[in-house]
């Protein structure tokens, strides 16, 4: 999955990486430029601080050889293509150039992505809103020697400022879970939240990608396109749920099982984001593994209710705020990286689907500049047995989720 190592841009002041050249090319950087023409050396920014290359030698944790190969051989075709001398494995450098707004900055989620996306190379801007306390947030990163401008928003009467210009939304805004409190308790506060900013988003940033993390996302996402839709400006291929948490807990329970190298293995989770209705599809792991009955329903459960193990884990102190900020950062770096022309971006999101019956379904897609290019339909062909009778199971509870938020907007007005 291309974002095996998405935050490898976000995170290192040297990036070193293997020679080997693995299967997956899409998990690559792109919104670089090589340096002189001579190719020597150069000073670029690389995650925190400045460095002066870019070396080829080792694995790294953040980034892995296929993105490595991929990165090289992105520069080598482009130079080919313009019939210019083909860069060495030396320094790249970044160039920042998308405008980031982070809808609820302030809060348990909203500080730590902010900070992640702060880090990228990618942003020029970043754009903090909260109904209080963001100022402090805004002046804390802006001292983060990044190239990203950081300017803070606060309240309804600062929304549209917060919005325009902007190429890609998160919202994380909204309460978090609480010991004994399910996704579903959580609808009636979150889902006026998303309601009035989304609506924000549509009057102010409509081209934008909107990524929503607010919970619950089964129904949020179905609110958001609901209200882009009375506001004549929906685009399904540029709305997302944002479910990658899930992946990337599936990936780190399967690595630890099966003693792999985390960079390499890649689980696609399919379904919604919320309880029984996420289905790691096991089955489809890269690596090929094999597992036990035992292990499947094991790392199964333990992937659906990840959110609850680190909720009971902080015994009323928060839920999985570091986790999910790692997560959308992950997620906000592949939607950069196909707006700047990346061919191979390649994540799981929830998203307007015709994958199954209902109309909104977590799976593997790819995005573009447009937002969504393709569903992976061949995750859902040969899928186990268990698999099979868990995505028939968990359709029900989905379906529900869907359509509470579908009517949750229905009976409100839209604001014009």
């Amino acid at each position: 999955m291309a974002a095996t190592s998405a935050a490898s841009s976000l995170i290192g002041s040297t990036i070193s990486c293997g020679p080997k050249t693995g299967p997956l090319m899409q998990s690559k950087l792109v919104a670089m430029r090589t340096s002189s023409p001579n190719h020597n050396s150069m000073t670029t920014f690389v995650g925190l601080k400045a460095a002066t290359s870019v070396k080829f030698e080792s694995g790294s944790s953040f980034l892995g050889n296929d993105s490595c190969s991929a990165l090289h051989h992105t520069f080598v075709a482009r130079s080919q293509k313009l019939n210019q001398p083909v860069p060495s494995k030396k320094a790249v450098q970044p160039q920042a150039s998308y405008k980031v707004a982070v809808l609820g900055a302030a809060g348990g989620i909203g500080q730590p992505l902010s900070l992640l996306i702060k880090m990228s190379p990618l942003v020029s801007a970043l754009h903090l809103y909260d109904i209080a306390n963001v100022k402090g947030v805004a002046a804390d990163l802006s001292h983060c020697n990044t190239p990203s401008k950081v300017i803070d928003f606060t309240g309804a009467s600062e929304l549209a400022n917060a919005l325009k210009g902007v190429n890609v939304v998160v919202i994380p805004a909204g309460v978090p879970r609480k010991p004994g409190m399910t996704r579903d308790d959580l609808f009636n506060i979150n889902a006026n939240i998303v309601k009035t900013l989304v609506e924000a988003v549509a009057d102010n940033c409509p081209d934008a990608f909107i990524h929503v993390i607010s919970n619950p996302v089964n129904s949020t996402v179905p609110i958001a396109a609901e209200v882009l839709k009375q506001k004549g400006v929906y685009d399904p291929k540029k709305l997302f749920g944002v479910t990658t948490l899930d992946v990337v807990r599936a990936n780190t329970f399967v690595a630890q099982n099966k003693d792999l190298k985390l960079i390499d293995v890649d689980v696609p989770v399919v379904g919604g984001h919320a309880g029984i209705t996420i289905l790691p599809l096991l089955s489809k792991a890269k690596p090929t593994v094999s597992f036990t009955d035992e292990e499947i329903e094991s790392l199964t459960v333990r992937i659906q209710n990840a959110g609850t193990e680190v909720v009971e884990a902080k015994a009323g102190a928060g839920s999985a705020t570091l986790s999910m900020a790692y997560a959308a950062a992950r997620f906000v770096e592949s939607s950069l990286r196909a707006l700047d022309g990346d061919g191979d971006v390649y994540e799981c999101a929830f998203i307007q689907s015709d994958i199954t019956e209902l109309p909104f379904f977590a799976s593997r897609i790819k995005i573009g500049k447009k937002g969504v290019e393709e569903v992976i339909s061949a995750d859902f062909q040969g899928l186990t047995e268990y698999e099979q009778k868990a995505l028939q199971a968990l359709k029900p509870e989905l379906k529900e989720s869907i359509e509470k938020g579908i009517k949750f907007v229905e009976k409100q007005k839209v604001s014009t």
